[in-house]
C-alpha cells in the first residue's frame, strides 16, 4: 500500500488504498507546528506515515475563523510541509465564511492535499461545496464527514461523487442529531462499537466507500488515557467494520493506529486477489 500517493486527477475515482492509514487532526497553532515536525520525524522510506489535517472549524473561538485560515495558509507554505500531505478541514458549507476561509487556504503556494467538508446535510451540500471550491480554482480532492441523517441516507450517492476521495464518520454530530435517543455512552471508546444505530452508520459509510472505490475513514478514539482500548478500537475498525483509515486525536495515538491498520495490509491484499466463488 502506498503511504503518500496523492490523487493525480481528482475528477477520477480515487483508489481506496491511496491514502495513509492515519489522519491526524490538529486545530491549535502550536500543535499544528509540532504535528508537522512529527510527520517528518516518523516518515518511513521518504514518505509520511500519517496525513495531517489542520482544522478551521475547530478554531479557538467563534469569530476567529479568518485568522485560523491565515495561520493554516502559513503552515501549508512552511518548509516543514515537506511531503505535501497536509489537508484542511473547512467550515460547514452553510457557514457565512465558508468561501472566504476556503479561498485563504487555497491561496497557499502549497495547496492542501485534500479539503474536508463537515456536516453536509445531503448530496446537494457536497455538490454546492464542490461548485464553490471550483469557482475558487480548486481541483482538490474532497473528504466529507457523515454526521447528519440526510447525509447518511444519501451516503452511497455522496461516496460516488467524482470529487470525493474519502468519507469519515462524525460520531458526536451523529449522536447529537438523535436528540437524546442515543445515550452519551455511545460517545465512549467502547460504547461507539456497541450501540446498534452507531454501528449501522459506520457500516453504511464503509460499504458506500468500498462500493465507489473510496477510502472509509474511522472516527477518532477520544479515550486518550487508554492505549490498549485504542489498539482494540483500531483493530475492530479495520478488521470488523471495513475501514482502511482512522483519525487520530493525539500524536501519541498515531503509532498504534498505523500498526493496527498496517497489520491487515497483507490480509487485504490476499482478499483482493481471491477469485469469485461460484455456486
Amino acid at each position: 500500500m502506498s503511504l503518500s500517493t496523492p490523487m493525480s486527477n481528482p475528477q477520477t475515482i480515487a483508489s481506496a488504498s491511496a491514502l495513509p492509514v492515519c489522519d491526524h487532526h490538529s486545530h491549535l497553532e502550536v500543535d499544528m507546528w509540532v504535528s508537522l515536525q512529527q510527520q517528518i520525524a516518523t516518515a518511513h522510506q521518504g514518505a509520511p506515515v500519517f496525513d495531517l489535517t489542520l482544522d478551521i472549524e475547530g478554531c479557538a473561538s467563534p469569530g476567529a475563523e479568518i485568522e485560523q485560515a491565515q495561520v493554516i495558509c502559513t503552515l501549508l507554505d512552511s518548509p516543514s510541509n515537506r511531503f505535501g500531505r497536509v489537508g484542511v478541514r473547512l467550515l460547514p458549507t452553510g457557514h457565512r465564511l465558508f468561501a472566504d476561509t476556503a479561498g485563504i487556504v487555497l491561496r497557499a503556494a502549497n495547496r492542501p492535499a485534500y479539503l474536508i467538508c463537515p456536516q453536509p446535510r445531503n448530496l446537494a451540500d457536497v455538490q454546492r461545496a464542490a461548485a464553490t471550491l471550483d469557482a475558487l480554482g480548486a481541483c482538490t480532492p474532497l473528504h466529507a464527514v457523515i454526521e447528519t441523517h440526510g447525509a447518511l441516507h444519501e451516503v452511497f450517492d455522496i461516496a460516488a461523487h467524482p470529487r470525493i476521495e474519502s468519507l469519515s464518520f462524525g460520531l458526536a454530530g451523529f449522536v447529537a442529531a438523535h436528540r437524546g435517543a442515543i445515550p452519551a455512552s455511545a460517545l465512549t471508546g467502547a460504547g461507539q462499537f456497541d450501540h446498534p444505530l452507531v454501528v449501522r452508520a459506520k457500516l453504511e459509510i464503509a460499504a458506500a466507500c468500498h462500493a465507489a472505490g473510496k477510502t472509509p475513514t474511522h472516527c477518532a478514539f477520544t479515550d486518550l488515557d487508554d492505549p490498549e482500548a485504542l489498539q482494540a478500537a483500531a483493530e475492530m475498525a479495520c478488521k470488523l467494520l471495513g475501514y482502511t483509515r482512522m483519525q487520530s486525536a493525539h500524536l501519541a495515538q498515531i503509532g498504534a493506529i498505523v500498526q493496527a491498520f498496517r497489520a491487515t495490509e497483507a490480509e487485504l491484499a490476499v482478499a483482493a486477489d481471491l477469485p469469485a466463488i461460484r455456486f
